[in-house]
């Protein structure tokens, strides 16, 4: 049996601000030194039923505050019963799919624990695991681990569950994506059947239904948002242009300071670099990741993007997965996705706790039919914007776009620009029709 909470709206004996969830006094210092006023609708719903030890199955999609929504409950409980400092043993695991969402969501239980008093770590795959084990033979009270990590470390002999209190697998639908479900599986058998359990995704197809079914204990379902449904103060526009001409409009889009951060979907990791190569001959401070890329290039990338000395960050989807910045202004597909539901996860990565935000894509001829898939599913019909310098484009009638250039491509065009002695070659010029 599962008790559904449907709304998200609060009534009248509803918690309102951090204050009211009854949550240890030193974490809500914590919270007030971070400058989080109230607690989003997902943290509001999830958190005083975490609080009361019942499992959780909750579909919220990205950027709505879910890591504190499960961070918060484990360190009160962790803070209310202390772990003897001599023997230090794993009371609180959580699952991520990728590298970069198990980083980001062990820095979060970090920034959250008041006095450093609960030990958290981190395990994933793409690095040397010395440091890893060492970690954890030093003893962790939270591990945050990747599947696959987790099971080496596993059958290594360096981590053992069988203390584990609370269980959190979160993003269960990109697990699914991504082939991970029957590695969950060899997980939770090793983990206590007395435990709690938090199960977080954004969609719940009936393969995610059955997982839940197998895991949870007469769970709470909280459904804040419809997988359908992107946030209100993202404002969504379609450029209408050719394939060839999309680094072009791209370009232009990106000069002046109007975007003064943008994640730029791509359909493939291979596009993704040639993109970010394109852009980066242009002028525009630009850097790709994907999962083709080594975690210590990974890491690199996602930091200077976060610190603002990279503008234009070029991503897959997968690996967009773990991107949490807060202050993205604008997401761009440059290609537009095949599944409707990508769209929504990508517009979540902008307009984040509240802020404004902008969604742009850029759709080719015969890409009007995922559009089209887009617009039915969040039942939202895209401002369609004529691109800069050119005419308003017409797709419906069958008029080609204008071709857009770049404000560097147009000065080499004309002549105005410095050929930095690449003028007679194509290879350096023609990204563009390339990308």
């Amino acid at each position: 049996m599962s008790i559904s909470v449907p709304s998200s709206i609060p009534g009248p004996h509803s918690p309102r601000g951090f204050h009211d969830l009854d949550l240890d006094p030193e974490l809500i210092k914590v919270l007030d030194t971070l400058g989080y006023a109230e607690p989003t609708p997902i943290q509001r719903d999830a958190i005083p039923h975490a609080l009361e030890a019942r499992d959780v199955l909750a579909c919220a999609q990205t950027g709505t505050g879910k890591t504190a929504a499960f961070a918060l409950p484990i360190l009160d409980e962790l803070l209310r019963v202390e772990s003897d400092e001599r023997r230090r043993r794993i009371r609180a695991l959580v699952l991520a799919p990728t590298r970069e969402l198990a980083a980001q969501i062990a820095e979060s239980f970090e920034s959250y624990t008041p006095g450093r008093r609960v030990r958290s770590t981190v395990v994933f795959g793409g690095v040397p695991k010395g440091a890893q084990i060492q970690a954890l033979r030093r003893g962790v009270d939270v591990l945050v681990a990747t599947p696959g990590r987790l099971l080496d470390l596993m059958g290594d002999g360096e981590v053992d569950l069988r203390h584990v209190e609370m269980f959190v697998l979160d993003e269960a639908d990109r697990m699914l994506d991504m082939g991970f479900i029957p590695d969950v599986r060899r997980v939770t058998r090793a983990l206590p059947r007395e435990r709690q359990t938090l199960m977080f995704s954004a969609t719940q197809p009936r393969e995610i239904r059955e997982l839940a079914s197998s895991l949870l204990f007469e769970p709470i379902e909280i459904a804040v948002d419809r997988v359908s449904s992107t946030l209100e103060p993202v404002s969504q526009s379609v450029y209408f242009v050719e394939g060839p001409q999309k680094l072009g409009l791209l370009l232009s889009l990106l000069d002046g300071d109007r975007i003064a951060r943008a994640l730029v979907f791509t359909r493939t990791k291979r596009r993704a670099d040639r993109l970010a190569r394109s852009l980066t001959r242009e002028g525009v401070s630009a850097a790709a990741i994907h999962g083709d890329k080594s975690q210590g290039n990974r890491v690199r990338t996602l930091d200077a993007f976060k610190r603002g000395r990279t503008r234009v960050l070029v991503a897959t989807d997968v690996a967009a997965r773990g991107i949490h910045v807060e202050d993205i202004d604008t997401v761009i597909n440059f290609d537009v996705p095949a599944e409707p539901e990508t769209y929504v996860h990508r517009v979540g990565r902008t307009g984040r706790a509240g802020a404004s935000g902008a969604a742009l894509s850029l759709c080719a001829a015969d890409e009007r039919e995922q559009l089209d898939a887009i617009e039915r599913l969040t039942r939202r019909r895209l401002e369609r914007l004529g691109a800069p310098g050119g005419p308003p484009p017409r797709p419906d009638s069958g008029e080609k776009p204008a071709v857009v250039r770049g404000p560097r491509q147009e000065a080499r065009r004309s002549g105005s620009g410095r050929r930095r002695g690449r003028g007679r070659r194509r290879s350096a010029a023609s990204g563009p029709a390339r990308v």
